[in-house]
């Protein structure tokens, strides 16, 4: 019989990888079952290779905005299959990185498909290696599985031209139009990478809203910046089905005015991600489920003793670092050092242009909880470093407790808005008010002043804007 694994993990995505690297480090003995390739939907077919991509774009961009800055290159020409094969060099170098992580902690990794026939043993079936299934004796299993793109239940999906990301993240050539159904996250970064090169890209989606899990007021500002740039937002639709016509696709949909469509040459089925359960054999063992997540508590335990999941998977946050985090709290409570999960101060980007990133609470969320708040916004417009960069569209929103200041959200839309948010992020975590963040110098001239002036916003006054 072989000697038991301490934890057995199935998923190598940024959530399975980061737990049995902390499991290594605390002296457990472990083993990833991964049916693909490490790093997950993350690193393989999601965050890594979209953000390569729209560095390539930025670049683009920024090469177009020369002149004005006093430098002549030139008309600038995007080379597409260039841009993509660096993609690819990227995500491989990347996954590399992640494959060297695991043997410098010298974590076995068997690529094949994890079933668990019990909760103290999985066994391992399509093993490249190998002809036969391997059975894992162990005594804790974590799922991280993740996610997959979801698929509407409407006629025509299997339509050539009919894509979700993972095909988007494939194509060899510039398209001419694009239909994206969805207004997430998937649906405006892809919009960002391709209407710069010229796609003619229209939204269609049942909810007004764009970005649903973003504040009301940066969602309803970017959705102008977007018609602004031509992309037409069709909100209210009730997609019916997609059919083919000559060159490309047609959706069609339900309006309160009636049946409306659109032609495109592609549809994106930019409708969000499902957890990725297949093959797992939960009804087996008698995983609790919540609908179609697992469902966990805030250690991360299923309702079978020994069984733990993380990540997409669990249906809480689809977000790789919450995959991350989730995969070292629960690795600490299998061997025996009790943490609680605590997703206060999770912060959450978007790569679109400019970009959009927030932590902790909305204003709508403020409000439906009953709270006293004051906000207070500073533009970029009115920032000196953002001026000189020639990147002066959005700002930074603060949501502050109304008697003690204390920071309950944070809002940024603007340049560098993914990297500025990790100072909030640590605010909200240290229960930090606006006063502590008006207290702490502030490098000159750089986008965090907006911050700090944010801040002074909820204290009198920024200095840098004007009182109305």
């Amino acid at each position: 019989m072989q000697e038991s694994y301490d934890i057995v993990i199935i998923g190598g995505g940024p959530g399975g990888y980061v737990a049995a690297i902390r499991a290594a480090q605390l002296q457990a003995r472990v083993v990833v079952v991964e049916q693909d390739e490490l790093g997950g939907l993350c690193l393989n077919r999601g965050c890594i290779p979209t953000k390569t991509l729209v560095e390539s774009v930025d670049l683009l961009e920024r090469a177009r905005e020369a002149p004005e800055f006093g430098v002549e290159v030139g008309s600038p020409v995007m080379n597409f299959l260039q841009m993509m094969k660096r993609k690819n060099d990227v995500v491989r170098k990347i996954r590399e990185g992640v494959e060297g992580l695991m043997k410098s902690y010298r974590i076995e990794v068997i690529y094949g498909v994890g079933t668990i026939l019990n909760p103290r043993l999985v066994r391992v079936t399509g093993i490249a290696s190998e002809s036969s299934t391997r059975d894992l004796p162990c005594r804790n299993i974590i799922i991280g599985t993740g996610s997959a793109p979801a698929i509407l239940p409407i006629p025509g999906t299997d339509l050539p031209g009919v894509i979700t990301s993972d095909e988007a993240l494939e194509l060899n050539r510039i398209p001419k139009s694009m239909i994206v159904v969805g207004g997430g996250v998937t649906a405006i970064e892809f919009i960002r990478i391709l209407r710069p090169l010229g796609t003619q890209m229209q939204i269609v989606k049942r909810t007004p809203k764009i970005l649903p899990p973003v504040d009301g007021e940066i969602a309803t500002r970017y959705a102008g910046l977007l018609k602004k740039d031509g992309v037409e937002i069709n909100a209210g639709a009730r997609v019916r089905e997609i059919v083919p016509i000559d060159g490309g696709v047609r959706l069609i949909w339900d309006s309160d005015e009636g049946e409306k469509h659109l032609d495109g040459e592609y549809l994106l089925m930019a409708t969000g991600n499902e957890p990725f359960t297949g093959g797992l054999g939960l009804e087996r063992i008698g995983i609790a489920m919540d609908k179609d997540a697992i469902a966990v508590d805030d250690r991360l335990r299923t309702n079978v003793d020994g069984v733990y999941a993380i990540g997409d998977v669990t249906g809480k946050w689809m977000l790789a670092h919450v995959a991350s985090y989730q995969g070292e709290v629960a690795v600490e409570n299998v061997l025996g050092f009790p943490r609680k999960a605590d997703y206060r101060s999770v912060p959450n980007a978007i790569f679109a242009s400019p970009e959009i990133a927030s932590v902790g609470m909305t204003e709508e969320q403020v409000k439906a909880d009953g709270l006293q708040y004051k906000v207070s916004r500073f533009p970029f417009t009115a920032l000196g470093r953002a001026i000189t960069i020639g990147k002066t569209n959005g700002l930074v929103k603060l949501i502050c407790e109304e008697a003690s200041g204390k920071l309950l959200g944070a809002h940024i839309m603007g340049p560098h808005a993914s990297d500025l948010i990790a100072e909030l992020a640590l605010a909200i975590q240290m229960n930090a008010t606006a006063k502590d963040i008006a207290d702490t110098l502030h490098q000159h001239p750089t986008l965090p002043e907006a911050i700090r002036e944010a801040a002074l916003g909820q204290l009198g006054g920024s200095i840098h804007f004007k009182r109305l």
